[in-house]
This record gives C-alpha cells, structure tokens and sequence, in this order.
C-alpha cells in the first residue's frame, strides 16, 4: 500500500531499523515489532511469536535446533521431515544439522497413523521432532492433526512451516496440534527481491519461550507506571555466554517485519482474508481449465500452487510459459507447478492454458 511503502520503507527513520536495544528511544519500533508478533500469533494461534529472524529456511532450522532442546535424552534420535517441504528450507535444515550431528531423515508422512508408522518412517529410530509444510511444496494442503497426535504420543515435537496468507483460511496450526510454527512473512507486502531474505517468523506453544531463539518484544511499565515497551527475552550470544544462547545465527529483519506488520494493519483480518480468497480461487480456476483441457493435475485441495504431470514435457511447458511472460517451477522432467498470488490475473492464466496448449477456460471454471 502506498502509505506503508511512504511512510515505513522510504522513510529513513525506518529503513535502517535493526532490533533496538535502546528501549527508551524506540518505543514506535517495539511497538511495530510487538504488532508484528500479535499478527503471527493469532494467524498461528500459537501464543508466543519472536520479533523476526532472517527468513524461512533460517527459522526452520531454528526450530530443529528449539526441538531438539526441548526433548530430552534420546541422543541418537532424528529429525523427520515430510517430503513435501521446500527444497530451499530443507537445504538450511541439513546445512545447520550437519556440524551438529543431528541425522535428518526426509520422508512422505501424510499416511502416518501410529507411533510405529513414524519409527518406520524415521527408518526404525526414534525421533525428536517433526517438520511439515502446510501447504506443501506441490500445492497440497494436507490434514496434520493425525501426525501431531501420533509425534506426541512418540515423544516428539511437531514444527509447521506454514504460509501465512493461507492461514487467513486455513486451520491455523495451534489448533490441530503443531507445537512451533515458522515461515516467512513475505506475502504481506514485502517485494520478492530476488528471493529474498524475508523476515521469518517464528511461533511455540507455551513452555517453549524459554527456548526460543532470537528476540521477544514485551510490554512492561516504566518507572512512573506508564505502558513502556521493551525486549523481554534475549537468547543471543551478545547477551547471555556464548555456550548458554538458543542461537548464534538468529539476525532479524525488522524493517521488513515492520512493512508486514503494517500491511497487516492496513488490510486488517478481513482485508487479508479477501486477498487469500482470490489467490484460491485463481488457483482453483487455473486447475479446473487444465484439467478440462486433459491435463493431469496432481493436487487435489490447493491454496495458491498447483502441480501438474507433463510427462517428458516439463522442460518445453516451462520455455513456453517463460515466452509468455511467466516463470512456473520444473520440479522434474515430468512434473511443473504453477503458483497464484494477489497479482495473479486472467490475462496470466490464459497465457499459462496457452503454454500448455489447452483451451482457455475461464474464472468461473472454480474448485473450492
């Protein structure tokens, strides 16, 4: 919106943001970073949310690191991640996981039913936490409630890197069981900059605060008994002995999460909600006319992205979709997806169909 855009990310009060420490001149920025919080929280609906860190893949590992913390003994136990998760996110999770022996094991987990389906999965050993992307990588939205409840009964944690516009309408993962909850906040109208950073989120269940990584913006009272903000919890190595920290790699991005906080405020839940509505339903229109023009189409219950089988084509429906103007994402040699988001337009689909070489179908042509 033009008035966050004027006023927070052209404004050189705000643009050289870093967390401050300084609590008695940044009452406006702890502020903005307390709103940033409030909005994750209540998407995630998970009670406590960090004041940013450097993007996704950087809060996933993060919470790795949190659950493996919070889980005692079992030293031999892995990390189990779905195979739906982004490959990005995935590849900061072994990066981080590697100089401290933690074995990551990546597996298809949707069908996990019982504590002994998860050992099996984790190939016969115990586990200390699980990772999944809600929705996934491939446009899937799957149900998660099932595995929450089968990773607890196994002693285990649960994190969901979950998109935050889609929460708008999803069950948020506080509700079906997830205990952290990580992702970026990029969507909320934060430019994709060449991929990035975003500023990352990063959300737990309560009796994990103490574990988080990173900074907590509180409201406190001052010395006269007035609302002062102030960091409430500093788990970094500048603050507390380096072997004693959460994190040594935990930087924010604050102006960042300021412009998703005030975009937040500026749509409001409604307004946010809208936007999520459309996304869906372009994304649902564009599966309805592919499928229509006998395209095989491999997510069934999609938020924003689409997966498609082109089998040997994937490589040609990709130089096609780019001569028109759209970037869509080779998974394999027979496999693309296709994401919507709120500058998506039919004139975009059409082009999409016309690449496939499939008639055009139109907004009407939805799934719900």
């Amino acid at each position: 919106p033009p008035v966050v855009l004027r006023k927070v990310l052209e404004n050189p009060a705000w643009y050289t943001a870093y967390t401050p420490y300084q609590p008695e001149i940044s009452q406006g920025r702890l502020e903005a970073l307390l709103n940033f919080q409030t909005a994750v929280s209540d998407l995630t609906a998970l009670p406590v949310a960090g004041a940013s860190l450097l993007d996704e893949g950087t809060a996933a590992a993060e919470a790795m690191t949190l659950m493996r913390r919070s889980v005692r003994g079992r030293p031999d136990a892995v990390l189990l991640v779905d195979a739906d998760v982004f490959p990005q996110t995935l590849a900061v999770v072994r990066t981080r996981a590697l100089p401290l022996g933690l074995p990551v094991v990546v597996a298809p987990l949707h069908d996990v039913d019982s504590p002994e389906a998860l050992r099996a999965a984790a190939g016969d050993r115990d586990v200390f936490g699980v990772l999944v992307q809600y929705p996934g990588a491939g446009g899937q939205v799957h149900d998660w409630a099932r595995l929450a409840e089968v990773a607890h009964e196994h002693g285990a944690l649960v994190t969901a890197a979950a998109d935050l516009l889609a929460l708008t309408l999803l069950r948020p993962p506080g509700e079906w069981g997830a205990d952290v909850a990580v992702g970026t906040s990029q969507r909320f109208g934060v430019p994709m900059g060449y991929g990035g950073p975003h500023a990352g989120y990063l959300a737990v269940r309560h009796g994990l605060e103490r574990s988080m990584p990173g900074r907590l913006v509180g409201l406190s009272v001052d010395a006269d008994g007035a609302p002062a903000h102030r960091l409430a919890l500093q788990t970094r190595e500048q603050h507390i002995r380096r072997e004693k920290a959460t994190s040594n790699i935990c930087t924010a991005q604050v102006l960042l999460a300021v412009i998703a906080s005030m975009y937040a405020v500026w749509h409001g839940p409604s307004g946010l909600a809208a936007i999520a509505r459309r996304v869906h339903e372009y994304a649902g229109a564009l599966a309805a006319g592919l499928a229509a023009g006998g395209v095989q189409v491999l997510t069934s219950t999609p938020f924003d992205t689409v997966s498609v089988r082109v089998p040997g084509r994937a490589h040609e429906i990709q130089a096609a979709c780019g001569r028109a103007g759209v970037n869509i994402w080779r998974i394999d040699s027979d496999t693309v997806s296709i994401s919507c988001d709120e500058t998506t337009t039919e004139d975009d689909l059409r082009a999409v169909w016309g690449a496939f070489g499939v008639p055009a179908g139109s907004l009407t042509d939805r799934t719900e």
